[in-house]
């Protein structure tokens, strides 16, 4: 299959991370996948929620939204409630990043971690995953942990299945196509945090499923390396 920007079949769109773009956040990137880029910025709180207050365990929470232009056709900002796709994200990025560190050790800090989409051409939440750990180890980074309570490097990547081939990292026009979309999330270590599975227009089998989630394990090394790269810049 030739795919629509020329890429391999397991090939990932250019990764890149633009660091400290605002000032007053404690760790901040722009992560760049393609034509898709998020802005994840991550504040730090010395307080915990109530319910976690004297257990000397810390605590991330993520937001998530997306800019009106960052889609072909202007959306509406999310005034008060947000809608279920964003709080299936959100959820989705707190799970990933608390799979990535450990709370016991972060003592009774809140991270929140504020992920914006300022360019949208597929993988939004993947991007996001995967540059809000640059984000939050940049903050790690300044405070003064005698050993970091990083466990893993985690990030995400898309992938999907279109005329019965495995495609990694989908753009928005063949996410929007694809008979199987799924996202997958995984460690540095090896292990998987998530794996989001649906037929969109045809079934998969088990086979598929672990062809796929070999496939999205070759690139995720990838980007754990520039992840890695990204983080010990100064």
């Amino acid at each position: 299959m030739v795919r629509i920007d020329g890429r391999q079949p397991h090939e990932l769109r250019p990764l890149s991370f633009e660091l400290d773009v605002q000032r007053h956040a404690d760790g901040s990137c722009v992560v760049s996948l393609g034509d898709t880029s998020v802005l994840c910025a991550v504040t730090v709180e010395e307080q915990v929620p109530r319910w976690m207050r004297g257990t000397g365990s810390g605590w991330l929470t993520a937001e998530y939204s997306m800019l009106p232009a960052a889609t072909n056709t202007r959306s509406n900002r999310e005034r008060v409630l947000s809608a279920g796709r964003t709080k299936e994200i959100q959820r989705l990025i707190g799970r990933s990043l608390r799979a990535a560190v450990n709370l016991g050790a972060l003592g009774e800090r809140t991270f929140n971690i504020d992920c914006d989409v300022l360019n949208a051409d597929g993988g939004t939440r993947t991007a996001a995953i995967t540059g809000a750990f640059v984000a939050v180890s940049r903050a790690i980074n300044t405070l003064a942990y005698d050993r970091s309570p990083i466990v893993s490097a985690v990030a995400a990547v898309s992938v999907g299945i279109i005329d019965g081939e495995i495609l990694v990292d989908l753009n928005y026009e063949e996410d929007s196509s694809a008979d199987v979309d799924c996202n997958i999330v995984g460690l540095a270590s090896g292990g998987l945090v998530e794996v989001q599975g649906t037929a969109e227009g045809e079934t998969f089998t088990p086979e598929q499923l672990s062809q796929m989630v070999a496939a999205a394990q070759l690139e995720l090394k990838k980007m754990f390396a520039a992840q890695h790269a990204a983080i010990d810049q100064k």
